[in-house]
């Protein structure tokens, strides 16, 4: 879904008024000067910045790790994303026209909800490797929950599910087509098997159990969230053969 653009800088902007601080002027006899306050009271901040964290979180993924957490008020960090959030809504067609080709991008938001729901989290606090991991996970459990078995996981389930021979008891197929014998539907099944495989050998494999691997790029990252997602449709979308 595309971004309201006015709507959200109008979010923005609301959020940046009532966090802006300033110094109240004295009352009369004062004698300790007046402390900054923020314009708006604590509640209509929160509020704000309940919506707030929606908007960046679309425009501006990892916001919470790259921009600096300030510990003399809890608002700045929102305040400077919230800033560059909306430099980025107004001037982003503009930037990507000037330093270079106007690519499609992938918004990990727009994947499959069983690969976002499980990536979310350790997304948004920069762990993209262990977000993959999740995302993996989730789409293994949503897929035992389709066929009601517990008793395979991962590659196994997979050549299980996608097989073209018929249904067994305690083992049901997942059809992405018909099965009208033509060379559609066992190349079909065939790749969807082979590429769940390697969805989980090449990438989940490697994330969960290699020790001290770097963390992984945020763009290679999305790259490892779109193929799940691409994986999690089929399943989603399958028929279930008992």
């Amino acid at each position: 879904m595309t971004i309201n653009v006015a709507w959200a800088r109008t979010q923005l902007a609301e959020f940046l008024t009532l966090s802006e601080t300033y110094v109240p002027p004295n009352e009369p006899g004062a004698i300790v000067a007046s402390r900054l306050r923020n314009r708006g009271t604590q509640s209509e901040i929160v509020a704000s910045a309940q919506i707030v964290e929606q908007i960046l979180d679309r425009v501006l993924p990892g916001w919470r790790s790259s921009v600096p957490v300030h510990k003399r008020n809890r608002w700045l960090q929102y305040r400077e994303a919230a800033q560059r959030a909306d430099v980025v809504l107004v001037r982003e067609a503009e930037v990507r026209e000037n330093l270079g080709e106007n690519a499609p991008q992938i918004s990990a938001a727009a994947m499959h909800p069983w690969v976002w729901d499980g990536a979310k989290a350790l997304w948004q606090s920069g762990h993209f490797r262990e977000a993959v991991t999740a995302a993996a996970r989730k789409v293994n459990a949503e897929t035992q929950n389709r066929v009601g078995r517990r008793d395979a996981s991962e590659t196994a389930l997979f050549q299980s599910v996608f097989s073209k021979d018929d249904p067994k008891p305690g083992q049901p197929r997942l059809r992405l087509m018909a099965d009208d014998g033509s060379d559609t539907f066992r190349s079909v099944h065939r790749g969807a098997m082979a590429f769940a495989e390697g969805c989980y050998a090449g990438i989940r494999n490697p994330n969960s159990h290699e020790d001290g691997l770097p963390e992984l790029p945020e763009h290679e990252a999305l790259e490892q969230l779109a193929a799940f997602s691409v994986l999690a449709r089929w399943v989603d979308g399958a028929t279930v053969s008992a």
